[in-house]
């Protein structure tokens, strides 16, 4: 016969059980109705513009719809003249846009306001989406991530690719340097020499390469190189696996100068030809500062012949504290930007 306490560990089993089986029964119910309620807002959309189209009718006519609506329906929200205006220009925004009218209906119709309303073209519209979805985020942290220029900041680092890499590694590089980058897991101060950055990034190595895209592996810091006698040393070198190469990491606590990228260069040509083995690709430099002058460094990138990056990080995240916890990290960005899911 089985004891109680055994009796008891089971039960508590199966409630557990139980319970995981309803929320996500309930999730499912409440992607279901969102994704009808969407589709409904889709198609009351279609339905005034055709009708617009192939009528004399004016704006009076979504006033009156609006009205007769809510008061044959007058238990559910969002019949207003103003939603019906909003239904017509989320048809419109998205009508000839196949590739994203799946999206559209896997987030909620708050969210799709936010973006069909902030966001400036169709690529920018599908970060977001992709993002909200994947992710999960409120209404408040979509709209801080569109203030926080997301979206740009995926697209906007600062490199020399397009005409040192080959287009086959370019795009893959390009996501794999970002403008900027969050080291938030650092206990470190704003003021700090670049041994202690480097020392740690070490002390949590894992963090580092998952802020950095994930997609990296470490392969030493204070990486020795000996041209005629000299020795040299890179703070840290990574090796992507998805680039198949090595990428050189120089740490600057101030504010990026020209001068830093003639020394990547002298150390991406040393790897390349002392360390680099036979079927990986060229070496990339990423250098990352405070601070950077984006014309400065566009004017310092100019004549480089070896693929560099020039990027800043923080240590402190700018996001308000009711919204940390909410956002992916930047390999997840990453892989979703590359994979499109």
């Amino acid at each position: 016969m089985m004891s109680k306490t055994a009796l008891h560990g089971d039960y508590e089993s199966l409630l557990t059980e139980v319970k995981d089986r309803v929320r996500a029964a309930q999730y499912r119910a409440l992607k279901a109705v969102n994704k009808e309620l969407v589709r409904l807002y889709w198609d009351i959309g279609r339905m005034i513009v055709e009708r617009q189209a192939g009528e004399t009718w004016g704006k009076a006519i979504v006033q009156q719809l609006a009205g007769d609506l809510q008061q044959e329906f007058p238990g559910i929200k969002g019949f207003s003249a103003q939603n019906l205006w909003y239904m017509r220009q989320f048809y419109l925004e998205y009508q000839g846009i196949e590739k994203l009218q799946p999206l559209v209906g896997e987030i909620s119709w708050s969210h799709n306001l936010v973006i069909m309303s902030r966001c400036k073209d169709a690529l920018e519209r599908e970060f977001y989406l992709r993002m909200a979805r994947k992710f999960g985020w409120s209404k408040n942290v979509l709209a801080h991530q569109i203030d926080n220029q997301s979206y740009e900041k995926s697209l906007s680092g600062q490199t020399n690719f397009d005409k040192t890499l080959t287009p086959e590694l370019r795009a893959q590089a390009k996501l794999a340097v970002r403008d900027e980058y969050t080291f938030d897991f650092l206990e470190l101060g704003e003021k700090h020499s670049e041994r202690e950055l480097e020392r740690a990034l070490i002390g949590r190595i894992e963090e580092f390469l998952r802020a950095m895209g994930g997609m990296f592996a470490f392969v030493g810091s204070q990486f020795r190189l000996e041209v005629e006698g000299r020795e040299y040393f890179i703070d840290l070198l990574l090796f992507h696996r998805r680039l198949k190469c090595l990428v050189a990491i120089e740490l600057k606590i101030g504010e990026f100068e020209p001068e830093f990228v003639g020394k990547m260069q002298f150390y991406l040509t040393a790897l390349d030809r002392q360390v680099r083995e036979k079927g990986e690709n060229p070496a990339i430099g990423i250098i990352l500062c405070k601070e950077k002058e984006r014309t400065i460094v566009e004017y310092a990138l100019a004549p480089a012949d070896k693929p560099i990056g020039v990027a800043t990080y923080q240590i402190v995240k700018r996001l308000p504290k009711a919204l940390q916890g909410q956002l992916p990290s930047p390999e997840q960005i990453a892989r979703i930007l590359e994979d499109g899911v």
